[in-house]
């Protein structure tokens, strides 16, 4: 199963909904999809979908799939590859109406170079990438966490926080 996230921001994404549904159409996509299309408009033909989701139903989805195809935000696709799922992750743009600037571009360049997702820059090729990510191997992720808290740490001369 193929779950699709776009986050709860205003912007909608109904550019990735709408190659989705073409996909689905061509039978390039065999896969089920289940969709939470957050502020998008589009309304799905081929797959079912939400608006938004509570985490409840966010968890029951991210734990049932194996494909996560999310949007460039960070706290979706660390979500997703903190469960290991394997993930396509094709960035928002301004000049669609998609965001306010293209900084998704870079936050998917940063998780393309650890090896965790497989980035999908142009929307035309995510069949493409769809079938690449069968035959991907991706690093397992590893929490920063420790050295920031290190870091502050070190920085406060040894204090416990």
């Amino acid at each position: 199963m193929i779950f699709v996230t776009l986050g709860s921001q205003k912007f909608q994404f109904n550019r990735l909904l709408k190659k989705l549904d073409e996909l689905c159409e061509k039978g390039s996509v065999q896969e089920s999809i289940y969709a939470q299309t957050g502020a998008s408009d589009y309304i799905p033909k081929n797959y079912e979908f939400g608006k938004f989701l509570n985490r409840n139903e966010f968890q029951h989805y991210m734990n049932k799939c194996d494909t996560v195809i999310t949007h460039g935000g960070t706290g979706a696709i660390i979500t997703a590859v903190k469960l290991r799922k394997k993930v396509i992750a094709v960035p928002r743009l301004a000049k669609y109406g998609e965001h306010v600037d293209d900084h998704q571009i870079q936050l998917i360049k940063q998780f393309d170079g650890m090896n965790l997702i497989m980035p999908c820059y142009d929307i035309e090729e995510l069949d493409i990438k769809l079938k690449q990510l069968k035959d991907c191997t991706f690093s397992e992720y590893q929490s920063n966490t420790n050295v920031i808290i290190q870091d502050i740490r070190d920085y406060l001369g040894g204090c416990d926080i």
